[in-house]
């Protein structure tokens, strides 16, 4: 293989897992939009084992009409962060409930009842990604993220000489055709990316 063909085989590998981590931020900022889906991340270990701390866990907001004894929940308390623990109990009517919760790693409720209106209910959990995600949440790593994923599509996009070798009558070849979608994705993730970092909510 030519030193050339290499060079635009990895380009192109790179390209695309930018174009993947664009439509993950794509995704995940159509979901939050139309569907009041967010992520939170678990400091603690009080929900352990079901939900170690460093986890990374999707959350959707519900009205409190819905809130059920076993769901487990992140409820916003005033001047503090939010809590993440199992529903134990609901009381109330009307658009409001009251609510006690407990951790799963707990002996004992929490010592405050919770009167909601609306909570956002844990849909999935993985474990140790909070980690990676504090690290892309770096303002250096996002930086050079963005960058990097910027000089990508430009050269995606980049016009290609060749002389006789360009295919004839103005079309492009299937390399050229693959990179533009590729290219217009890794566009899209990155101005949703920076969209979205803007927008993350605290951690529980």
């Amino acid at each position: 293989m030519r030193r050339g063909d290499a060079a635009r085989a990895v380009g192109s590998a790179l390209l695309n897992l930018a174009a993947l981590g664009g439509l993950v931020c794509i995704v995940l900022v159509v979901l939050s939009a139309l569907c009041n889906v967010s992520l939170i991340m678990f400091k603690t270990g009080s929900m352990s084992p079901t939900i170690p701390a460093g986890s990374l866990a999707a959350v959707r907001e519900i009205p409190a009409s819905e809130i059920e004894v076993g769901d487990v929940l992140t409820v916003d308390r005033a001047g503090e962060l939010p809590v993440t623990h199992r529903v134990t109990s609901v009381a109330g009517a009307g658009e409001s409930r009251t609510i006690t919760m407990r951790g799963d790693a707990n002996a004992a409720d929490d010592p405050m009842p919770y009167t909601v209106t609306s909570a956002r209910e844990v849909l999935l959990s993985v474990p140790h990604l909070a980690k990676a995600v504090v690290w892309f949440s770096n303002p250096w790593v996002l930086g050079a993220l963005t960058l990097s994923a910027s000089a990508l599509v430009t050269w995606a996009f980049w016009p290609r000489g060749g002389g006789d070798r360009r295919p004839r009558h103005g079309s492009r070849s299937s390399r050229e055709r693959g990179r533009t979608p590729a290219g217009a994705v890794a566009v899209g993730g990155i101005v949703c990316g920076i969209t979205s970092s803007a927008l993350a909510p605290s951690g529980a």
